[in-house]
C-alpha cells in the first residue's frame, strides 16, 4: 500500500457510491472502461477484491468495505481542507465524533448532544449508528471519542471502557390519533390485543417491555419489529398500532408523529449511558453534554 494512488482511490470511492461502474463514469465524466481498469489496479494493490456482483450492479466485499471506511474519512478531510482554504478561516471546530447505540430513540440522541451544537464553543458533530458491540470496537481503535448507549459495557468484553449514566425515563405508550379513544380508555388492560410494534429481541428495552407484559398479564398482538425507532414511530403515526417511546421526549413524540400518548408503564425505564475511553472525561464538549443530560433532560 506504499504506492496508493488516490486517483484510483477517488474512482473506487465513487462507484461504491453510485453503486455501479456505469454511474459512477457518468458522476466522474469517464468511460466505463476507464474505470474498470482503474479499479482491477487498486484491487492489485490492495490484494483482494472489491466488489462483487449482484443482479446488474455491485456491492463491496468485506475488504471493500473496510477501504470505503477509510475513503469515506481521507475525502471527508480532503473536502474540509478545500473548504477551509477557500473560506480563509485560521482554524477548525474541534470534532466530537459519537457512536449511538441504534435501539436509542433519535429525539434522545439529539436531545443529548444538542448541548454541544448550541454551546459558545463551536463543536461539529459526527454521529455514526451501529450496535453496541461494533461501536466499542471504534472506541477501542480511537475512532470514536463517546457512545450513548442504552446499557453499560458488557462485562468480560475485554475492551477498556468506562460508563458514565446520564439517567433514565419511564417508558410509555403512544399511537397515532385515530387509534387513540380505543386505546386510552383502561390503561394496560386496553393493549390486552392491540396492534403493538415493537423493538427487536437484541435490544434491552425489549427485553423489559416482554417481562412487563408478562406481569401485567396482557397480550398484544405483535404486527411489526424495528430496530431502528424512528422506522417504529412513522409505522405509529399510519395507524399501524401501538408503540412505546421514552416519556422524556413525550412533546416531540405527539407533536412530530401526530400521535397521542395512551398511558406510562411506570415499571419499566430505559437507561442512557455515555461511555469514553477514559475514566476521567476531559473533553469539554463532552462534560457539557453529560452535565446537561443529567440536570435537564432526565432530572
Amino acid at each position: 500500500m506504499r504506492h496508493l494512488n488516490y486517483n484510483h482511490l477517488h474512482y473506487f470511492w465513487t462507484v461504491a457510491c453510485e453503486g455501479s461502474i456505469a454511474r459512477a463514469a457518468a458522476t466522474l465524466h469517464l468511460t466505463p472502461q476507464t474505470i474498470s481498469g482503474q479499479l482491477k489496479l487498486l484491487e492489485g494493490v490492495v490484494g483482494s477484491p472489491l466488489f462483487q456482483r449482484a443482479g446488474r450492479g455491485l456491492v463491496l466485499t468485506d475488504t471493500g468495505r473496510m477501504v470505503k471506511q477509510y475513503a469515506d474519512e481521507i475525502f471527508t478531510v480532503g473536502a474540509e481542507l478545500s473548504q477551509r482554504v477557500r473560506s480563509g478561516q485560521p482554524q477548525a471546530s474541534p470534532v466530537l465524533t459519537v457512536g449511538i447505540v441504534n435501539s436509542i430513540a433519535k429525539l434522545i440522541s439529539y436531545r443529548v448532544l444538542e448541548p454541544a451544537l448550541s454551546g459558545p464553543e463551536k463543536v461539529r458533530i459526527v454521529a455514526r449508528e451501529a450496535d453496541l458491540e461494533t461501536l466499542l470496537a471504534e472506541l477501542a481503535l480511537h475512532r470514536l471519542d463517546l457512545v450513548i448507549s442504552d446499557r453499560p459495557v458488557p462485562v468480560g468484553l475485554g475492551v477498556k471502557a468506562y460508563n458514565h449514566q446520564l439517567g433514565d425515563s419511564v417508558i410509555a405508550f403512544f399511537t397515532g390519533k385515530r387509534l387513540a379513544g380505543r386505546y386510552r380508555r383502561n390503561f394496560p388492560r386496553c393493549l390486552d390485543g392491540a396492534p403493538m410494534l415493537l423493538p427487536t429481541h437484541t435490544t434491552a428495552l425489549r427485553r423489559e417491555l416482554d417481562d412487563w407484559f408478562d406481569r401485567v398479564d396482557v397480550r398484544p398482538q405483535l404486527v411489526a419489529e424495528c430496530d431502528d425507532s424512528a422506522l417504529m414511530k412513522v409505522f405509529g403515526e399510519a395507524g399501524a398500532g401501538v408503540f412505546p417511546a421514552p416519556l422524556a421526549i413525550a412533546a416531540e413524540v405527539e407533536r412530530m408523529y401526530h400521535a397521542s400518548l395512551i398511558g406510562q408503564a411506570h415499571e419499566v425505564r430505559e437507561s442512557y449511558i455515555a461511555i469514553s475511553p477514559e475514566r476521567r472525561l476531559k473533553h469539554p464538549a463532552v462534560l457539557d453534554l453529560i452535565d446537561r443530560a443529567r440536570s435537564q433532560l432526565f432530572q
